[in-house]
């Protein structure tokens, strides 16, 4: 039985004919290769023509470099785990303040969320980096649905933290706005779950066994 790969994601499927959509990152048919042999179909695709050999510019090969280093040493699912280990705690904190009155809580999250908005530039682009090294910068619903979920997780940090700035008193005092204020939490908290959902069924969903 023929086996096909999706270049975009790894999954390999077996059948005559590759599938109408790849079932881990919704990637078309045309986006499969047969497997024949020891050939790396990813790999072939992936590989670019050679080109004249030209001296980058200096900003150009700090890019380059970076860009290195970032698909060598897998940093984009290091850098994501900030996000993805911080924010959970960060909600936890404002509901034990919320219903518990504890504001020392409250102060940790606040702390918390603003480490996380300082480190969300580097989680951007690593990811950006390896969606383009990696995944050929495809934009299938996998990859939207994981692009729309940073640009939530961004902005629900941006209103949380800006919010508590201009009313430090809103989690720990009792009003309608404190639990609209933990809605924002609780959409932030979703957001970094889809992503990390998203991420994990792209890593682990699509290699063969």
């Amino acid at each position: 039985m023929k086996k096909w790969e999706c270049t975009v994601c790894g999954y390999v499927h077996e059948g005559d004919e590759p599938p109408d959509e790849c079932p881990v990152c919704s990637a078309d048919k045309s986006m499969f290769v047969e497997i024949t042999g020891d050939d790396n179909p990813v790999e072939q695709v992936s590989a670019s023509a050679p080109q004249p050999a030209a001296k980058p510019s200096m900003s150009k090969a700090l890019y380059l470099k970076a860009s290195e280093l970032i698909s060598t040493y897998h940093l984009h699912p290091i850098t994501v785990h900030t996000p993805n280990g911080i924010i959970p705690m960060a909600v936890i904190f404002l509901a034990i303040t919320a219903f518990l009155g504890f504001p020392l809580f409250e102060t940790a999250a606040l702390y918390s969320l603003v480490f996380v908005l300082l480190n969300m530039p580097v989680v951007i682009f690593t990811g950006y980096e390896m969606w383009l090294k990696r995944y050929q910068g495809a934009l299938t619903t996998l990859f939207k649905i994981k692009i729309a979920a940073a640009v939530v997780t961004v902005v629900a940090l941006l209103t949380l933290i800006i919010w508590r700035i201009v009313q430090p008193e809103i989690v720990t005092s009792p009003s309608s706005g404190r639990w609209v204020y933990l809605a924002v939490s609780l959409l932030l908290l979703m957001a970094v779950g889809v992503a990390g959902h998203m991420g994990g069924k792209l890593v682990f969903g699509g290699r063969s066994k």
